[in-house]
């Protein structure tokens, strides 16, 4: 059935190529090329490319591409993009030209600071919903925690973006629990994207070119998560001259390299980041104080490109945590300790080699490998031990791009990731206690196929449509359980299980997943559009834990484990004033997930050979309205959003143990209904910044005792229902001036300061409620809070 799908999918492609292809005219040619920031060479998207003569125009993509088709004559061009001086070029066509064009940065005009890199008025233009890209310069003048900047974290500011809680790892976008994201650095997936267990993020902010996130509108070369995709590149390397940069801060200092090789052919990158002292857990409370923790992470970018039409890249990331948590035991493994340490290592890579065939297409070959490795362990001699797992994806894709028109535009692809999974392996120390056990070893590939149509039909409206086709095929070697029919699976409940040979295909799952969005153009700076999605998820983290640990446990779906499978529609309103000043947008969605996952009360995953017998799946809803206001002009810049959104989950087995609530809908853990952010810049001049932001959000639900009971002498709590009250609301402010020198004296030696302030007025949010239990009664609540007082911080970074 899979080849079927195949064939109809490709034969649509070809077709589509076919009926696109415009009839040949030697007299046609096309005016491609790239436009890039004069200085640091990087690509700029979104830049206007305007033909005065016939008044055609289109933008630049995300790699500073452009592409007209013209006829033979002589042409003045303009190329505009806010920040940036407009340039005028005349250019005499009578062939197939391809052009660098470079934009000077106009630091004396104070409109330069923008939020986003994307063309002034691509929110409004652009066909897809729910896509937000933020710039680097954006991200790093966020006050962040320790002055720390933290990519994934700003994240938070943006509309349908929530977190369970401070230090909690990973992020929740429209409902959907933090494994439902799928995490890009160059098209690698990132399985943890945290540093310090939660508190950063692992991407080194100097390294990084700019951040997508596809909450809404997911193109179908994109898949494997449900809920969306974060796209983070890294720049490119310097061409040419070498240059230095880094900075000292309270978490972690940073350096970095990057200059051309080889007559300029070859660029590098290499930089590094890594904290340097534990005194940043004498500030938390007492229970963590003895706390140890310490990261690094290496980013590293080649890039050849011999001539215009071939240019390979690679690029490598890897990175290390310790965390020493200091403890009496070590409950998931029933080893008592002393100490706790968690240990996790990414290592990635990306090799991708793309050929500019012609004006009209564009071939990219990519081959991609991570690796993942989370570790616990505890040093006592007599209770030693390591508890392991690792994932391991290989991956490889194909993307042919077709430029039929400047208004229609065609893609396709296919793509194969080879899946290896070892859950969990216990291995004892030495002369220890501890037997060793190890987890079946989980092995599958995952097919995929796509193709994408975006037609600009005229100025009012355009479509964008898109098709992928995936399936998860698990194979041996494996041994796979039989559980007797009409009980709950239980480990008790197995009769038999089937063996499956090596490289032997046991269960296949899979589906079509169509995408489609439309916009229409109601008025001059006005649009409305509408966008539908089904996404499919085949891995999943399985965690019973609010905020799911660095080294919690990941699985493959297979005969007992469904895909959760995603439907989304969202329709949304965007209007520009004069001038693109200001932005406004409102959207509003409804999303359905089938085989949602969740657990049954006192689940065990660490060591389960038989996870499926804990693991419940049901149907769940998530719907909500996103609204922003943006600034992006004058001394004053920034963004205003409000969030109102519900997640809720209805697990309703054939057994009352296969039940949550008995079948009744309840909230997850990471429903907030009411989220409001609020981010402003103040520049009074080009040498001073100042930023403020403040959040507020719902507090998420908890599980808290109904009732007590004695029995026989001692309390014991009730719980009736899950989720069914709160933790009390989070709100907090933070602040951040930077200190640039004067960008009027051109200096070899660059540097600014950088002064913040997180959690400004001291709140003591409640990351979560507990109760003690003792013989004599249940206490009443206690709140704990991670970040109860005001962080000040400094960081110094420099470049030359």
């Amino acid at each position: 059935m899979r080849f079927f799908y195949f064939t109809i999918v490709c034969s649509w492609l070809i077709l589509s190529v076919a009926a696109a292809q415009p009839k040949t005219d030697k007299s046609n040619h096309s005016l491609t090329g790239y436009v890039r920031d004069a200085i640091t060479k990087k690509p700029i998207q979104g830049v206007t490319v305007f033909v005065i003569e016939n008044r055609r125009g289109v933008n630049t993509s995300r790699d500073g591409f452009f592409v007209i088709p013209l006829p033979d004559g002589t042409y003045n061009v303009k190329f505009t993009h806010i920040g940036f001086r407009p340039q005028t070029h005349t250019i005499v066509l009578n062939k197939t030209v391809l052009t660098e064009i470079l934009l000077e940065d106009d630091s004396k005009d104070l409109e330069e600071v923008t939020v986003t890199t994307e063309a002034p008025d691509r929110n409004v233009k652009k066909v897809e919903l729910g896509v937000t890209q933020m710039s680097i310069k954006t991200i790093k003048r966020i006050p962040a925690f320790m002055g720390e900047a933290d990519v994934v974290r700003s994240l938070l500011l943006l509309p349908g973006v929530t977190t369970v809680g401070e230090g909690a790892p990973g992020i929740n976008v429209r409902g959907g629990s933090t494994d439902q994201n799928l995490v890009l650095m160059d098209d690698a997936p990132i399985f943890n994207s945290s540093h310090l267990m939660g508190f950063f993020s692992v991407f080194n902010p100097d390294i990084v070119r700019d951040v997508t996130l596809n909450r809404g509108g997911i193109a179908p070369s994109m898949g494997g998560r449900a809920a969306s995709v974060l796209d983070i590149r890294v720049k490119e390397p310097e061409i040419d001259k070498l240059t230095v940069n880094g900075g000292i801060g309270i978490v972690a200092s940073r350096l970095g390299l990057e200059g051309p090789l080889f007559n300029k052919k070859l660029s590098f990158l290499l930089a590094g980041r890594a904290s340097f002292n534990d005194f940043l857990f004498k500030l938390m409370p007492r229970s963590i104080r003895e706390t140890k923790a310490n990261f690094y992470d290496v980013t590293t970018k080649l890039k050849f490109q011999p001539n215009e039409k071939h240019t390979v890249t690679f690029t490598g990331y890897t990175s290390h945590d310790e965390f020493k948590l200091a403890s009496d035991s070590l409950s998931t493994v029933e080893v008592n300790a002393s100490s706790t340490v968690f240990e996790y290592r990414t290592v990635n890579g990306t090799l991708k080699w793309n050929y500019f065939i012609n004006d009209r297409f564009n071939l990219t070959t990519t081959a991609i490998y991570s690796q993942y490795r989370p570790e616990t362990s505890a040093p006592d001699p007599a209770n030693a031990f390591r508890l392991t797992s690792e994932i391991l994806h290989r991956q490889l894709k194909a993307d042919l791009s077709f430029a039929a028109t400047p208004n229609h535009q065609l893609q396709g692809g296919i793509s194969l990731i080879d899946y290896y999974l070892q859950p969990n392996k216990l291995v004892p120390g030495f002369q220890s206690n501890v037997l060793p056990k190890a987890m079946p070893i989980e092995r599958a590939y995952e097919l995929a196929v796509y193709a994408q149509d975006e037609w600009k039909l005229n100025e009012a409206f355009s479509i964008l449509g898109g098709i992928r086709y995936s399936q998860l095929l698990n194979r041996g070697p494996a041994s796979v359980p039989v559980y007797q029919e009409g009980v709950p699976r239980e480990p008790e409940t197995t009769s038999s299980s089937t063996a499956h040979a090596k490289g032997q295909v046991y269960h296949q799952a899979g589906g079509i997943e169509p995408r489609l969005a439309l916009r229409w153009t109601v008025a001059e700076g006005q649009s409305i559009k509408a966008g539908y999605n089904r996404l499919r998820q085949y891995i999943h983290l399985i965690t019973n834990t609010t905020a799911a640990l660095p080294v919690s446990r990941w699985k493959l779906s297979d005969s007992f484990v469904k895909p959760q499978i995603a439907d989304q529609w969202s329709v949304g309103y965007f209007r520009n004033t004069a001038g693109n000043a200001f932005e406004a947008s409102a959207e509003v969605y409804y999303k359905t997930l089938q085989n949602a996952i969740d657990f049954k009360d006192g689940a065990e995953l660490v060591l389960n050979p038989t996870p499926e017998t804990e693991l419940l799946q049901g149907t769940g809803r998530a719907y909500g309205l996103e609204t922003q206001l943006r600034k992006n002009k004058g001394h004053w810049i920034g963004w205003v959003s409000y969030t109102y959104s519900r997640t809720l989950y209805t697990i309703n087995g054939p057994f009352p143990e296969e039940r949550v609530n008995n079948g009744i809908e309840y909230p997850t853990n990471f429903d907030k209904p009411h989220t409001l952010n609020a981010m402003t810049t103040f520049r009074p001049n080009s040498r001073v910044n100042v930023s403020f932001n403040f959040t507020y959000s719902t507090g998420r639900p908890v599980t808290q005792p109904y009732a007590r009971a004695r029995v026989n002498g001692i309390i014991v709590p009730i719980y009736i229902n899950r989720n069914q009250q709160r933790i009390p609301d989070y709100h907090r402010l933070d602040f951040a001036v930077e200190f640039n020198q004067n960008p009027a004296k051109i200096r070899r030696w660059e540097r600014s300061w950088v002064f913040s302030i997180y959690n400004v007025y001291a709140r003591k949010n409640a990351y979560s409620v507990f109760f003690k239990v003792n013989s004599a009664s249940l206490s009443d609540g206690y709140k704990l809070s991670v970040f109860g007082s005001a962080f000040p911080s400094l960081t110094y970074n420099f470049k030359f």
